[in-house]
C-alpha cells in the first residue's frame, strides 16, 4: 500500500495521461476488457473519464496519491476523471471496467469511492464488456448503459481504503505489517523498529490517517486477508495470518468493512466470468 512520491518542489509530479478507445468514443460508457498476470501493474497514470474499475477474478492494489485501496472481487472502485492513480495485480486479474462519459459519470460519486457490486451490476458490466465500442444507442447497448448508470447511482458505498502515509517511519512500520500482517509488536516495540517515539508514532498517525495505530492495523490487516480470501485461503487460516486468534472476532470484523462473510468473500475470488 505504498505511495507515490514527491517531487522536490512538494509536489506530485503531473501524471501522465493514457488514452485509450474508450477515453474517446462517442457513447455514454464503453467496456475495457483484459486480463493482467500475477505481479502485472500500471504506472502512476490518469484517463479524461471516470471509470468504474472492477475484476471478476483476482485482487487489484489501487493508489491514488492520497489512499491506497485493496480490491477484492464483489467490490468496484469508483475513479473520476483525471485522478491519477497506480493499479498493480494480486495473482491473475481479470478486468472488466467501463469508461463514462462527463454526461454519464454524473450518476456517480465525485470522489474516489468504493462500491459494493451487486449481481446485476456485475452482469451487466460483463455485458457491456462484450458490446462493441460503438453500440447502437437505440438497441441492446443503449438500454445496458440505462440499467448500469442506474445501478452505479445505486450501488452501496463503502468507507474503504488507507491513507497513503507520507511519513519515512510510517512507511517503514507499514511495509514491515503487510509483510508480515500478524506481527503481535504493540505501538512501543514499533517505535523502537522505527525510531520514534511512541508519541511521536501516535501522533503521526493521527496526523496522517485520522486513525488510531490500532485502527490503521486493524484495516490493513482485513485488507491482507481479503488478498488471501480472494487466493483461496480457508477463512481460519486467512484470519490466522493477518493476526486474528479468534475466527467469530475475525469474521465480524471481516463483515463490518466488505459487507459480505469471509467465506462469501474466498468464493467471490474463485469468479469468473460464471
Amino acid at each position: 500500500m505504498a505511495g507515490q512520491f514527491l517531487s522536490k518542489s512538494g509536489q506530485f509530479p503531473e501524471a501522465p495521461r493514457r488514452d485509450l478507445p474508450q477515453d474517446a468514443v462517442d457513447r455514454p460508457l464503453a467496456g475495457f476488457t483484459r486480463d493482467y498476470r500475477d505481479g502485472e501493474s500500471v504506472p502512476r497514470h490518469a484517463h479524461a473519464r471516470a471509470q468504474l474499475l472492477y475484476a471478476t477474478r483476482g485482487v487489484m492494489r489501487i493508489s491514488t496519491d492520497t489512499t491506497a485501496f485493496v480490491l477484492p472481487p464483489g467490490r468496484a472502485l469508483w475513479m473520476p476523471a483525471a485522478v491519477p492513480h497506480v493499479t498493480a495485480m494480486q495473482g491473475p486479474v481479470a478486468m472488466r471496467a467501463l469508461f463514462l462519459r462527463a454526461d454519464a459519470a454524473l450518476a456517480g460519486p465525485g470522489t474516489v469511492t468504493v462500491m459494493a457490486v451487486s449481481p446485476l451490476l456485475r452482469e451487466l458490466v460483463l455485458a457491456a464488456c462484450a458490446e462493441p465500442l460503438e453500440w447502437d444507442p437505440a438497441g441492446r447497448g443503449g438500454h445496458l448503459a440505462a440499467l448500469i448508470l442506474d445501478e452505479i447511482a445505486r450501488a452501496p458505498r463503502l468507507p474503504l481504503g488507507l491513507p497513503v502515509l507520507r511519513d519515512a517511519r510510517l512507511r517503514r512500520l507499514a511495509a514491515a505489517l503487510q509483510a508480515e500482517p500478524a506481527q503481535p509488536l504493540g505501538l512501543e516495540d514499533w517505535a523502537r523498529h522505527c525510531g520514534a517515539s511512541p508519541r511521536t508514532l501516535t501522533r503521526l498517525f493521527r496526523e496522517e490517517t485520522g486513525m488510531s495505530f490500532g485502527r490503521w492495523r486493524q484495516m490493513l490487516r482485513l485488507a491482507e486477508a481479503a488478498v488471501l480470501l480472494a487466493r483461496g485461503v480457508p477463512p481460519a487460516r486467512a484470519a490466522a495470518a493477518v493476526g486474528y486468534a479468534s475466527a467469530p472476532a475475525f469474521g465480524a470484523a471481516f463483515r463490518a468493512a466488505f459487507g459480505v462473510t469471509p467465506g462469501e468473500g474466498r468464493a467471490a475470488g474463485g469468479m469468473d466470468a460464471l
